[in-house]
């Protein structure tokens, strides 16, 4: 936690193996070697404003392989956190449009800002969706796997045209 006071911070955090476990098993992968951010707090009138950067070694599971895929990050980030944020959006009826400037706002709730939490968050943000080994096309060929294009509802259409000018 960091408490807000006057003036602006500069910080250094590392997760413990410990935690660095526990967020691998939160967020679904294989490790999480390393998990650091330098940090950037400025007050602001209506909260405080945390830039950084994040940097994490880690490793994910390949979506069509299973194979372990390797990335390394290295992030900018910023997030606004801003005093009476859940007030103000419960106030307003109906829908509520959010700019992308909007969109890194979090409450500040008794003037304290988590910043293992912050940092969690903006690795999960960051993750690849989708991770694949290099060749991994290659290798679910190999194993009788058809791509998109040859097992799509197109494919069947494309087979009987080509059948019909061989005929």
């Amino acid at each position: 936690m960091n408490q807000l006071g006057d003036g602006s911070r500069e910080r250094e955090i590392g997760a413990t193996p410990e935690e660095r476990t526990a967020l691998a098993r939160r967020f679904g992968l294989r490790a999480l070697d390393r998990l650091e951010a330098r940090l950037h707090v400025v007050p602001e009138a209506g909260g405080a404003l945390l830039s950084g950067t994040l940097i994490a070694d880690l490793v994910q599971a390949c979506v069509a392989t299973d194979e372990d895929v390797p990335a390394h990050l290295d992030v900018p980030f910023t997030v606004r956190f801003v005093r009476g944020l859940d007030a103000s959006a419960s106030d307003e009826e109906g829908e509520v449009e959010l700019s992308d400037e909007d969109l890194d706002l979090l409450p500040l709730e008794d003037e304290r800002i988590d910043l293992g939490e912050t940092v969690a968050q903006t690795l999960a943000l960051n993750l690849d969706p989708y991770p694949r080994v290099a060749g991994a096309d290659a290798i679910l060929r190999e194993m009788g796997v058809l791509s998109e294009e040859e097992a799509g509802p197109f494919a069947a259409l494309k087979g009987l045209k080509l059948g019909k000018g061989e005929s």
